[in-house]
């Protein structure tokens, strides 16, 4: 059986919503594989802002960014994702087309820093209100690790409130589906 790669499915996924002009948050910096990815899709006339908490993070983004001349595209801000509403400007807040989290821990980094179940519960409900009609948004959640499994249990059971006229959702796993195997959660904003 040919391996699903998650992200490369996530990526596939916020392409088809995605256009040039657009604007789109990368909620969870990470190492800015997704940031570049967001800053290629909304092309010169676009905007990406992107989040993290660790330095490390955007220090990594903005280098990515730069070596694919894309930092004009991006403003990364040193902020947790649950506060993404009070970096956005207001007159973007519902407008949003696309929405990317990578939950977890900061490859290369201290695996001890990690997205909360708390602050990410927060961040979801912020997401669904600066998202765009017919915007999409991706979440990678990782049970496997210290705090993971709270995190994706309580993203499962938030999922499940989200009312279905205005949302569509959908859980994407991995050739592996075991309780600790990464998987892919996608809303899409339909109202």
């Amino acid at each position: 059986m040919k391996r699903i790669s998650l992200s490369d499915t996530a990526h596939g996924i916020i392409r088809e919503s995605l256009q040039a002009g657009n604007v789109a948050i990368d909620a969870t910096l990470g190492n800015g594989h997704d940031a570049l990815f967001l800053a290629q899709c909304v092309g010169e006339s676009g905007h990406v802002y992107g989040f993290d908490v660790q330095q490390q993070a955007l220090q990594a983004s903005q280098q990515r960014l730069m070596q694919h001349d894309l930092l004009a595209r991006a403003t990364l801000i040193h902020a947790c994702h649950a506060q993404m509403i009070q970096h956005t400007p207001a007159k973007l807040h519902g407008q949003i087309k696309a929405i990317m989290f990578n939950l977890g821990y900061l490859p290369g980094a201290d695996k001890h820093i990690i997205t909360k179940t708390s602050s990410t519960l927060l961040a979801m409900n912020t997401a669904c209100l600066l998202l765009a009609e017919q915007g999409v948004l991706t979440v990678m959640a990782y049970p496997g690790h210290a705090g993971g499994d709270e995190e994706t249990l309580s993203l499962e059971k938030w999922l499940q409130q989200l009312d279905a006229d205005c949302f569509q959702t959908q859980t994407i796993f991995s050739h592996h589906h075991q309780a600790s195997a990464p998987r892919l959660f996608v809303i899409r904003k339909l109202l």
